[in-house]
């Protein structure tokens, strides 16, 4: 054999081992690196009581000593170290470290570790800890405050609330006490503990600055935010970590920060221990999340919607629709109702709402109070499971809407009124003869967007056969929050057949000075008032 030849077939054996290799670690990476094992739940300590604030002057610093908390809980905060074999998998949120060499760059697998934090809640060592902290690994490393390190199995995780629990396998290690975040306030002081910047056993102290925060930061379908927000110091690396009160007994989860240089900036959110207990309970003790449903689509009431609704004040959610058999229709809660509380706790937010609903399992009953046309109702409801393919359809992860029931009012030919005086006599001609023509494939309206009919048969059996196709850039539409894709439902109050009925009641519109068109969006359904 020639020396080109020799040369040629090393090459050759070489670019062959190479992609063996690859397949062997695509493979090895592909598989589950956990599979949730049946496991003993054991009781956590919880505070008796709800805790106030130690006795001080207004406006001092507070009493209480943070050395005394500081001895006590941070034994009890762990650091999360995760690794990732492919690249694949590891989630795009800034928390991953990406290790790369010359060779590595002609394989598809990387290597990655993320860092956070977690917190012990039992001395046989179950820990809560953030979802987005743990996603992706193939192996999971605690170490505790005393530098003991464990390997850690992954119970369970669930996105939607970004929270994970973890299980080591020790005795009598410390553990931290939960305590009822339903009645902490703004203004109370806290303390987050936790590994920011790989700085372990790190402490900072704060306020409570807001509830109930929204911030859209869990990317997932059927996301629940309901933020305790605060100014403790939190960075990357505090993630899963401990949020206290005076007492030191957990009240929060510390998750995300606010911040536009990627350090903190005054703004971190948690994760109420309520909503996050629960969510581990169930994860401990099920391997998953069991969660129930009203079955309705909410809206925010707002001073204009409180106005048009007759409330006397801004409060409450209001239902927009329903889930055909769900539980809510299946109790008697009707689409415009205003539910104003859920086990006598107020909710004014939707994602208030969602936090508290999530707080119960399917079967559970809860009394909700609702506010029907100038009337208080209470209703005892059953709660809901809800299937995969019904979650899918319902978060917009089909195209299918036979899980909708939209409760607005029918199409009419004959119905010409927004409000009781209008006159169909006073409008000028359409361009559109409605009886003789076709109707259009799209129109477009001087408010700057453009429809189309919707070509899915499933929308259209439904009445729901409408799409924004376009929407102007500075126009009236754009800034009135309408964006291209939404589905159009009804134009103030009335459900919309076809294009020319939009038109007709978008013309009916301009004389009264008053166009709410109401939307669908990515699973929500939200109201444009113009």
């Amino acid at each position: 054999m020639k020396l080109h030849q020799k040369i040629l077939t090393g090459v050759l054996l070489i670019l062959i081992g190479m992609v063996a290799g690859s397949a062997f670690m695509v493979y090895q990476a592909g598989m589950t690196p956990f599979i949730p094992t049946e496991v003993q739940v054991t009781e956590v300590k919880r505070s008796a009581a709800p805790t106030d604030l130690p006795n001080g002057d207004f406006g001092s610093m507070p009493a209480f000593s943070i050395r005394d908390v500081a001895r006590e809980v941070v034994p009890t905060v762990v650091y999360i170290e995760t690794s990732v074999s492919s690249r694949n998998a590891v989630p795009d949120d800034g928390n991953h470290n990406f290790e790369e060499d010359f060779w590595e760059r002609f394989s598809p697998r990387g290597r990655s570790s993320a860092v956070g934090s977690g917190v012990i809640i039992s001395d046989d060592g179950f820990i809560l800890t953030n979802n987005h902290v743990v996603a992706g690994g193939r192996s999971v490393r605690v170490t505790l405050h005393d530098k003991r390190q464990f390997d850690a199995r992954i119970i369970g995780r669930d996105p939607s609330t970004d929270l994970a629990v973890l299980k080591i396998e020790g005795e009598n290690l410390p553990s931290i006490v939960l305590g009822d975040s339903d009645y902490i306030e703004v203004g109370d002081w806290v303390m987050a503990v936790g590994n920011p910047l790989r700085l372990r056993s790190t402490i900072t102290a704060g306020i409570v600055s807001a509830l109930g925060r929204d911030v859209q930061i869990i990317r997932d379908q059927m996301r629940i935010e309901n933020f305790i927000q605060t100014d403790a110091a939190i960075n990357k690396g505090n993630s899963g970590g401990a949020l206290v009160n005076t007492n030191g007994e957990l009240i929060g989860i510390n998750t995300a920060i606010a911040t536009e240089s990627g350090m903190n900036q005054g703004y971190g959110f948690a994760i109420p221990i309520n909503m996050a207990f629960k969510i581990g309970r169930d994860l401990m003790e099920f391997g998953s999340v069991q969660r129930a449903y009203l079955g309705i689509q909410i809206l925010e009431v707002d001073q204009r919607r409180a106005r048009e609704l007759g409330l006397d004040n801004i409060q409450g959610v209001e239902v927009a629709g329903l889930v055909t058999g769900g539980a809510a229709e299946n109790h008697g809660i009707e689409s415009g109702d205003v539910i104003f509380t859920i086990n006598n706790m107020e909710v004014n937010e939707p994602n208030q709402l969602q936090a508290r609903v999530a707080m119960f399992r399917p079967d559970d009953v809860i009394e909700v109070t609702i506010w029907r046309s100038g009337e208080i109702l209470q209703k005892q409801i059953q709660l809901a499971g809800l299937s995969n393919q019904a979650i899918s359809e319902w978060s917009g992860g089909s195209n299918n809407f036979q899980e909708f029931d939209l409760e607005l009012p029918e199409p009419n030919e004959n119905d010409t009124d927004i409000e009781s005086d209008f006159d169909y006599e006073d409008q000028p001609d359409t361009e559109f003869d409605t009886e003789q023509s076709p109707e259009p494939a799209s129109i477009q309206f001087d408010q700057g967007f453009t429809v189309e009919i919707l070509e899915i048969e499933a929308h259209r059996q439904l009445g729901i056969q409408i799409k924004v196709s376009d929407v102007r850039r500075f126009s009236a539409a754009r800034r009135a929050g309408l964006r291209a894709n939404d589905i159009i439902l009804s134009v103030n109050g009335v459900r919309i057949s076809g294009l020319y009925h939009l038109k007709e009641k978008i013309d009916e519109a301009e004389y009264k000075d008053k166009l709410s068109i109401m939307v669908i969006r990515d699973s929500e359904v939200l109201s444009i008032d113009f």
